[in-house]
């Protein structure tokens, strides 16, 4: 059986907005890929749904919230990320409805991109895990989102506030997915990719009592050489694209 190939992502634009529900979201699954981005002079901005408060069980969320911020910040700017924004919707329990699509369209119509990234919106990690609802619930909203940004008849609200329609947007691509299409090489963007993840160090902490690094280098290679198998070999972030 042929394995398919994943084709390059579409350079042909200037900026791109990833829409995500946690802090680590993006750099579990492509900041390789944004620091390639970044490198190039394209425009990257993040928004984040929750600040993950309700991520560490043995840190109450009155303080996990703000660490977790920081360490987001500190972790964007490492792939040359400098506008990171939270919609402070509650960690562990982001209802999907027109609340959420919303707030992520009026950030959509604040940065103009014409990408949008998000995550695995589905509800398994490849039929093997079972997904969280704050991905689905994120993932979901930031691809309905896309379109409804575009259309004036669809929360006026936003227009009365300033926030002009951008129907700019021409791809979602959705990182994490089991049906990937299109890849990016990821060897530029890998020890900023590497060294972005440890940013978020409290929480890798409490995830494994492995060494940080080791264990944030192993997994990021080996999925990235996964990816590569169906890129030319190259280690890659993958993505599926939908366009619009």
């Amino acid at each position: 059986m042929t394995t398919t190939q994943l084709q390059p992502m579409p350079d042909d634009w200037r900026r791109a907005l990833a829409v995500v529900a946690h802090p680590d979201d993006l750099e579990y699954g492509c900041s390789a890929a944004i620091a390639a981005w970044t490198d190039e002079g394209r425009e990257v901005a993040y928004v984040l749904a929750t600040r993950g408060e309700a991520g560490i069980d043995t840190l109450e969320p009155e303080r996990c919230g703000p660490l977790r911020e920081r360490e987001q910040r500190a972790s964007a700017a490492v792939v040359g990320v400098s506008a990171v924004e939270f919609l402070d919707h509650k960690d562990g329990v982001i209802e999907y409805g027109t609340a959420l699509r919303r707030d992520i369209a009026a950030a959509i119509r604040r940065h103009r991109p014409e990408l949008v990234i998000t995550l695995n919106h589905r509800d398994t990690w490849g039929g093997v895990a079972w997904n969280t609802p704050d991905h689905v619930a994120v993932g979901r909203a930031t691809l309905d989102a896309a379109g409804d940004a575009g259309n004036r008849w669809i929360f006026p609200e936003l227009t009365e506030r300033g926030l002009e329609p951008w129907d700019g947007v021409r791809w979602v691509a959705v990182a994490g997915s089991s049906t990937p299409t299109h890849a990016v090489d990821a060897t530029p963007g890998m020890e900023r990719a590497v060294r972005s993840l440890l940013e978020h160090r409290t929480y890798i902490e409490v995830l494994t009592d492995e060494d940080p690094e080791t264990y944030v280098r192993g997994f990021l290679t080996q999925h990235a050489e996964a990816t590569g198998e169906r890129f030319g070999g190259r280690p890659a972030v993958a993505f599926e694209l939908f366009g619009r």
